[in-house]
């Protein structure tokens, strides 16, 4: 719209009507409005920080100040498009092993509750002992029949304990520790998160924004509590005189292709261009990397899936063996 020549207000006021979210729209309503009061567009969307990521604020400052905004909002349409992307591939790539890991527990319960007291009936009349394997499913059937509140409240509660850890800074940080280090997610993990170093950082120097507000804001967006720690470190480095080249190599985070390409692009002065290819480079890395992850949990879980019913099944079927090796 201010390609088109419309100034920002009335492209505020098109985008409040066409948002349908209601938290995005009063935020874009709020945002008009402080901008018709002579407050500037970043400074009424810094007001939103919740609402308005930080690289897009900071981009909308550097455009306000180079005159150049609707060519900077350009670019992020294309960055954001690019992230959401991104983010996309690894949710779909999760989608399977949720939906069995959820349809496992589904058809353990339903054998637990449905399955098992028919079986448990044939042996009632029986004196033959029950083996433990048995008696334990037995239990575990009894228990979830008779105090299902008590199972889905503890579940629940799991879940609650588990998600507010990941929230916490302790959590977060140790679980993105560990997509750092187990060998199944490790691959995955570096390669998205270079990617998106690479693009943010390119998207930031290509606008006119110094490298070290530009390395700020990078180390906010990379989504991982670990890799962030470790920018802002590096940081005070290139704040002493290191080369960006080397501090990448010194945290030890990015894989050795990324620091010899930024010392390329630090030696032939096209550095936001190097970014950016090394960028499209790892996004179609990410692709790879991902299938393979996929392919690599299918069966893992098809495998742990056979084991718990495989041994529900000769759980329930021991004693028959039992009864016939009495005969």
């Amino acid at each position: 719209m201010l390609d088109a020549g419309l100034n920002i207000v009335n492209s505020l006021d098109i985008l409040s009507v066409q948002t349908e979210n209601k938290t995005l729209r009063k935020a874009i309503t709020d945002v008009a409005e402080d901008v018709q009061k002579g407050v500037t567009l970043s400074e009424a969307m810094r007001i939103h920080e919740k609402v308005f990521p930080s690289i897009l604020i900071n981009m909308v400052e550097a455009g306000e100040v180079s005159g150049n905004l609707d060519t900077i909002l350009e670019r992020m349409a294309v960055h954001f498009e690019k992230e959401n992307k991104t983010e996309n591939k690894v949710r779909s790539s999760m989608v399977y092993p949720i939906v069995l890991m959820v349809v496992s527990i589904a058809v353990v319960i339903f054998m637990l509750i449905f399955i098992l007291p028919t079986f448990v009936g044939m042996f009632e009349g029986s004196d033959t002992p029950l083996p433990l394997p048995t008696r334990i499913l037995i239990g575990l059937s009894d228990f979830l029949k008779s105090y299902w509140y008590i199972f889905i409240g503890l579940v629940a509660l799991i879940v609650f304990g588990i998600s507010s850890y990941i929230n916490s800074e302790s959590g977060r940080r140790f679980f993105d520790s560990i997509k750092l280090k187990l060998p199944i997610v490790k691959g995955p993990t570096v390669k998205i998160v270079t990617s998106r170093f690479t693009r943010t950082l390119s998207t930031l120097m290509s606008s006119g924004i110094p490298l070290l507000r530009s390395m700020e804001v990078v180390s906010k967006v990379v989504n991982n509590k670990v890799v962030e720690e470790k920018l802002i470190s590096g940081i005070e480095d290139i704040q002493r005189g290191v080369p960006l080249s080397r501090m990448i190599r010194d945290i030890e985070i990015f894989p050795p292709m990324v620091d010899s390409m930024v010392k390329i692009g630090e030696e032939s002065g096209a550095l936001d261009d190097i970014l950016l290819k090394t960028a499209d480079f790892y996004d179609e890395e990410v692709d790879v990397a991902l299938t393979k992850l996929t392919s690599m949990l299918e069966p893992l879980m098809i495998v742990f899936m056979a084991l718990i019913i495989g041994f529900i099944v000769i759980a329930m079927y021991l004693p028959m063996f039992e009864v016939v090796n009495t005969i």
